[in-house]
């Protein structure tokens, strides 16, 4: 690859190549923070299926050590969101020695809140937010559960905002660090935000899970303890390796939700929600 560079999130390395400059560029802009590995975990590869789509109306592959074949190229002006998408899929495809859970997490005295839902549950924007409060932001697409010793550890990725909450967040973090607009996504208008220097500081301190939580936007307020049979089943439906981890991962998953309380809340604001986590917590 022409263009290259690399960065550690918390403890994976990742090593990303691509055929353009601007990818590579806008990974610098917003990663300047983070170190970089010796050794990197995972390759992403950003690439042009043929030469001239380098030039001609460039479109982006997303490849590396692991790949879908049939996945569809984005524009390069997506490039960023395509650089995202690669290192998702190398964890997705090939992450073994944790457990990934599709979920946001946030951490204070020690104790890790780990958020998860569908699509436009809000988990995104209820990470930023209490980052803004103070709590250490843990991840926004991934959490990662040690099998071994049942802690979390931290994947603070960019946080990637989507539509309706990019001027919540904007209005709410004006010191925050933003990345570009980028706008005509498979998911809408989309805008990352660099988590905080506290969150980059402290990306190798683990935390101990302390409260499981399942998020729903959009709804009027109410909360009910979620009993640990179906945490169990949410939160296979939330791991990405839970399968390929086979025993490590049923110990992991059992020893979690048996530990660990779980909540739903539906919320029909940012405050609420805000309010609810901060008490439940």
């Amino acid at each position: 690859m022409r263009h290259v560079t690399s960065l550690r999130i918390g403890p994976v390395g990742f090593r990303i190549g691509s055929d353009w400059r601007a990818p590579v560029a806008a990974l610098d802009d917003l990663y300047r923070d983070y170190p970089r590995p010796e050794v990197p975990d995972f390759n992403v590869h950003l690439f042009a299926a043929r030469p001239w789509r380098k030039y001609l109306r460039p479109s982006v592959h997303i490849g590396g050590d692991f790949v879908i074949p049939d996945a569809a190229p984005l524009p390069l002006a997506q490039g960023l969101l395509a650089a995202e998408m690669g290192m998702n899929l190398q964890m997705a495809l090939g992450q073994r020695g944790y457990l990934l859970l599709h979920a946001s997490g946030v951490e204070r005295d020690g104790r890790a809140v780990l958020m998860t839902g569908i699509s436009g549950a809000g988990k995104s924007t209820l990470a930023a937010l209490l980052m803004a409060r103070g709590w250490r932001l843990m991840g926004d697409e991934f959490v990662l559960v040690d099998p071994a010793t049942g802690m979390a550890h931290a994947f603070p990725r960019l946080i990637s905002l989507k539509n309706e909450a990019i001027p919540v967040a904007e209005a709410l973090l004006p010191g925050a660090r933003f990345g570009p607009l980028l706008e005509g996504t498979p998911k809408g208008t989309l805008r990352h935000i660099v988590p905080d220097a506290r969150a980059i500081a402290a990306m190798a301190e683990p935390a101990a899970p302390a409260l499981i939580l399942f998020p729903r936007f959009g709804f009027a307020p109410a909360e009910r303890p979620v009993p640990p049979s179906e945490a169990f089943v949410r939160l296979t439906q939330a791991s990405t390796n839970y399968v390929n981890l086979a025993e490590r991962g049923f110990e992991a998953l059992t020893r979690l939700v048996a530990s660990v309380p779980s909540h739903a809340i539906d919320y029909p604001d940012t405050e609420t929600a805000l309010a609810m986590v901060e008490r439940l917590a």
